[in-house]
Formats: C-alpha cells, sequence, structure tokens
C-alpha cells in the first residue's frame, strides 16, 4: 500500500482503517477530515468542540434555589457556601 494521500483532508476507508493515527493528528491539528467509499464522500471527521465551564455562580443559584428550612445569617451562609465550593 502506498502512503495516505497528500490532502490532509482526505482519507479513502481503508487508509482510515489502516492508518487512523495519521488521519487521528490531522484532526488535532483542527483539520477536518472528508472519508471517502469508493471514491464518493460519504463522513467527515472533525475536531470535538469543547465549551470550556465557568466559575459557579453561588448567589445566582441561591437566588433562584434558596435553603430550605430557615433564614440564614452570614457566618451561616459563609459556611454553607464554603461546603457546597468543597463538593465541586
Amino acid at each position: 500500500m502506498g502512503a495516505i494521500r497528500q490532502d490532509p483532508r482526505t482519507a479513502t476507508v481503508r487508509e482510515l482503517r489502516n492508518r487512523f493515527a495519521d488521519v487521528a493528528k490531522w484532526i488535532e491539528d483542527g483539520e477536518e477530515v472528508t472519508i471517502t467509499r469508493n471514491g464518493t464522500a460519504f463522513a467527515t471527521l472533525a475536531p470535538a468542540r469543547v465549551e470550556q465551564a465557568g466559575k459557579p455562580d453561588w448567589a445566582g443559584k441561591f437566588k433562584r434555589c434558596p435553603p430550605l428550612g430557615k433564614e440564614l445569617n452570614e457566618e451561616e451562609t459563609l459556611e454553607l457556601y464554603e461546603a457546597m465550593k468543597g463538593g465541586l
């Protein structure tokens, strides 16, 4: 078998099966790879889009879902915040 195609955006099913590490490297580098079978494109592999997690909005959470059972004073509220942060 010859080397994988020079066009880094296209690979055959056979190339994908036999040289997946090379194709995966293209995807890691941000390339979209079109997979062909019998000369016809039928799938595209692309890098995953991962969303960055933001900081928790404790004040907003407590505004939407206040603690049940009693009113908390400032000290109790701070203790509750610290306990919840430790659980992340």
